[in-house]
């Protein structure tokens, strides 16, 4: 027998959990044909074939977690051994609904696992996805009241280790302030003036464009702006990064922003994009809320939210007048962030958002 172990899938990710097979015992496959589907902590990923042969073995089951170097299939002798490569470019991407002659419902492998989990009847689910595929959305709504605990999978498992990370590694300190947004535009692409605005603190104060290591109490400044833009899924929470913003046009900016939406909606973000951030914007009041003490994800110094904009009387030459109100909140790590910096880099960004279009 040779052995075909769980490859490196990525920096940083030393195991995953086996999601479903696409092979069984038996069956001969082809160079570069999907094994297995698996998730990280990042992505569903695909795992091809390494080489042509007949599987002798799978050796895991779904559910299961495994090591990066484990064995993952064994195959009969006389076929070429892993070579030990990286498997391409991690994307993440739901696993290709999986066919169902018997029962013709449409759904990926992670969400029959979760209908597994939850104990739902995938025939009882009533599909919300394109072309009648059930999500995992439907297979929640679908779930009892309450169940059994489950152990946190993917996305949310990272989220999970990220916020405890930071809990036990970061000292946050946040300020608050109101941009007044009266002069702008009815159809001002608030996004992009965000980032524009967050650029501009960067530009006042580089200091929180920066990621700083607690253990040999380095920082490390950047000069260019790599910003981490959360964004709230049914998964839990995404951050992918949107590059070099700060020299970026607002056109242009607006069409990574497009990109980034359709890529997160159909779980198709490279790995390569969720890494790297140096500052993190929030835009939290598009769902609810005027401020917030936000959550900083190391080696990172700094997050800054938006509110909720809100119409609010302010005196305007001695006089009441209705403004628009865009509520900011900052949170840096007062480790290596003075109260002062957070300052100028607020006062710099209300600056930006408080300019005419």
């Amino acid at each position: 027998m040779t052995t075909f172990a769980l490859p490196d899938l990525g920096e940083g990710l030393h195991d995953a959990e086996v999601v479903a097979w696409h092979v069984a015992a038996g069956d001969h496959v082809v160079a570069d044909q999907p094994l297995v589907s698996v998730e990280t902590d990042k992505a569903v990923v695909e795992v091809p074939s390494p080489q042509a042969g007949r599987i002798a073995r799978l050796c895991a089951k779904p559910g299961e977690r495994i090591k990066t170097g484990a064995p993952l299939v064994e195959f009969e002798e006389g076929r070429h051994p892993d070579t030990g490569a990286v498997v391409g470019e991690l994307a993440v991407a739901a696993a290709a609904p999986a066919a169902a002659p018997a029962s013709g419902i449409k759904a990926a492998p992670a969400v029959r696992a979760r209908a597994r989990a939850l104990g739902v009847d995938l025939a009882r689910v009533a599909a919300s996805g394109p072309g009648g595929t059930v999500t995992i959305g439907d297979v929640e709504a679908a779930a009892p009241a309450a169940g059994p605990g489950e152990a946190l999978r993917g996305v949310r498992r990272a989220m999970a280790l990220n916020m405890a990370r930071s809990g036990s590694e970061i000292v946050p300190a946040t300020v608050l302030d109101d941009a007044d947004i009266s002069g702008w535009r009815a159809d001002e692409d608030v996004t992009v003036r965000l980032i524009r605005a967050l650029a501009a603190g960067c530009a006042a104060t580089p200091d929180l464009n920066a990621w700083y290591d607690g253990r040999t109490m380095t920082r490390s400044l950047h000069r260019q702006i790599d910003l981490g833009l959360a964004v709230d899924t049914e998964d839990g929470l995404i951050v992918p990064v949107l590059r070099d913003v700060g020299r970026r046009p607002a056109a242009d900016l607006r069409r990574g922003l497009d990109a980034m939406k359709a890529d997160v909606r159909a779980r198709k973000v490279p790995l390569a994009d969720l890494k790297g951030q140096t500052i993190t914007l929030s835009n939290f009041g598009m769902l609810a809320g005027r401020y917030a003490a936000l959550t900083i994800v190391p080696p990172q110094v700094a997050i800054l939210g938006a509110g909720r904009a809100r119409p609010e009387l302010r005196p305007v030459n001695g006089q009441p007048a209705l403004r628009r109100i865009l509520p900011l909140s900052l949170t840096f790590d007062h480790r290596v962030v003075s109260g002062g910096e957070a300052g100028r880099f607020l006062r710099a960004a209300l600056d930006d958002l408080e300019r005419p279009a």
